[in-house]
């Protein structure tokens, strides 16, 4: 059985001490052709009856612009080692998207639409070349298209194609899940293929961050050995990694999106705490290879809730619950705790697919739980990283336990505090106290749900979304119950 509702709890931040910037691009996007995510969800063509500006729906733009998204990974995931970017300009090629189910791509979603899309919402890029399927050839001339400033052949094609002025490109990997999907190599193998590539990756006088293709949760040790590589610094800025949580932790039966009962709440939120330790991990291994600079980053490019699919919908869309908002806020806490070492992570992914922020529904939109726990993290952005202590009880449910509460904190520019707390038990509020507060104001927002599964559809779109909290000053503390199942964010001013 669950815990009963507990003591007060005191949380406590260290201001004199600084963890580093959280950079905005902790809080970035993926992209992949997959499901419904382009099609339908983002892209809907300028001849469609739903609104639209240039073939991108008016509504999720919007929605996304509210976000302020940093960056976007674009074309995948696994779709983009079979993604060859000249069947997505000019005349566009349809073909098969054999990674995802063998479903039509039309390509009408291409570099153009993809940079387009970016720099209206003022978000960078983070291009994944196809290294599975690909050449060196065509990976370097779709640079050159994109980024060449010249009377090249390529550069007056882009020109000929709409686009007077050269795009940028901010992030660069080649390849992706190298170990898998993108081509089942050895470590040393790609590590061998990467820094061969790399030293054709010319993006006229840009420098984009180069990230190599990492591990998963299972099989860090890939990290290890493509790091042995003599080179790899001299060609990278860093290295990815993949985690997805799983209810059940079994790929063949993940778990249910709604439904579920509390021992599947508990499971998942004990998986997917385990990011903490994967990410001291990953940076031991980068730590233990001292021909890779001291600025060498964590890039947690995938991660997110994955469930079972829902019959009589696209590829891998599921709905999105009070769960997955709370599993996203342990993980946003855990990034802040890493700031110092993790300058950006991509949800998986962005609409329709896995744990969107935003589902569709022919011309009608969502915002998920899941929107609204990165729409409230917004301060955060930029901000600086504090360390922060809690003493709290645990959430028991058999015999999983971990804390029922998790925190963060950060020093915006004004001087103001964000504090973000989670309460991860499903059944029973916790009292929080927070100490030498220093408040001449404060103000915040909770989300909450009436239950676990608790969700926004079509017909109830409103159903979770943040509510204004109760906070109580008391000389140099700050008072407050946090609900069951519930997210908050304060500004202490």
């Amino acid at each position: 059985m669950a815990t009963p509702a507990s003591a007060q709890t005191v949380v406590s931040i260290e201001r004199e001490a600084e963890i580093g910037t959280i950079e905005p691009e902790v809080y970035s996007q993926f992209l992949e052709h997959l499901g419904g995510q382009v099609y339908g969800g983002l892209w809907v063509g300028e001849d469609s009856d739903i609104a639209n500006t240039h073939g991108v729906r008016d509504d999720v733009f919007a929605a996304l612009q509210a976000l302020q998204v940093p960056a976007i990974r674009w074309p995948g995931g696994c779709y983009a080692d079979l993604y060859h970017w000249r069947d997505g300009v000019g005349e566009r090629t349809p073909r098969e998207n054999m990674a995802w189910g063998g479903t039509e791509e039309p390509n009408t979603f291409g570099t153009h639409e993809f940079f387009n899309l970016a720099e209206r919402l003022g978000a960078k890029t983070y291009l994944n070349v196809n290294l599975g399927s690909g050449t060196v050839e065509e990976a370097a001339d779709w640079l050159e298209y994109i980024t060449g400033t010249g009377e090249t052949a390529l550069a007056q094609e882009r020109r000929a194609n709409g686009r007077s002025e050269p795009w940028t490109i901010d992030y660069l990997s080649i390849g992706n899940e190298t170990w898998g999907c993108g081509g089942r190599m050895r470590p040393d193998y790609y590590a061998d293929l990467y820094t061969h590539w790399a030293s054709f990756m010319f993006a006229d006088e840009q420098k984009p961050v180069m990230i190599v293709a990492g591990p998963h949760d299972g099989n860090i040790e890939f990290a290890d050995e493509v790091l042995d590589h003599p080179m790899i610094g001299d060609v990278s800025s860093g290295i990815s990694l993949h985690f997805y949580t799983l209810p059940t932790s079994d790929w063949s039966a993940k778990g249910a999106a709604i439904g579920f009962p509390e021992s599947e709440w508990a499971s998942a939120l004990e998986r997917t705490l385990r990011m903490d330790g994967l990410i001291e991990q990953t940076l031991g291994v980068i730590d233990a290879h001292d021909h890779l600079g001291e600025d060498y980053g964590l890039y947690v490019d995938e991660w997110g809730m994955w469930v079972d699919e829902t019959e009589g919908k696209s590829s891998l869309w599921q709905q999105n619950t009070m769960r997955d908002a709370v599993v996203a806020a342990l993980n946003l806490n855990i990034f802040h705790k890493h700031a110092d070492r993790v300058p950006m992570t991509n949800i998986a992914q962005m609409v329709n697919v896995l744990q969107a922020m935003i589902l569709t529904e022919g011309e009608d939109m969502v915002l998920t739980p899941t929107y609204h726990v990165y729409e409230m993290f917004t301060p955060f952005h930029g901000a600086t990283s504090l360390p922060v202590e809690l003493d709290g009880p645990d959430y028991r449910y058999g015999d999983i336990a971990f804390p029922a509460l998790s925190a963060s904190a950060a020093r915006m520019a004004d001087g103001s505090l964000a504090v973000a707390l989670v309460n991860a038990d499903p059944n029973s509020d916790h009292a929080v106290t927070l100490e030498r507060a220093g408040a001449r104001s404060v103000s915040g927002r909770v989300l909450t749900g009436d239950a676990m599964d608790a969700h926004n559809t079509v017909a109830q779109p409103g159903r979770v979304a943040p509510q204004p909290a109760e906070i109580r000053v008391d000389g140099d503390r700050l008072t407050a119950s946090l609900p069951a199942r519930s997210v908050s964010v304060w500004i202490i001013k």
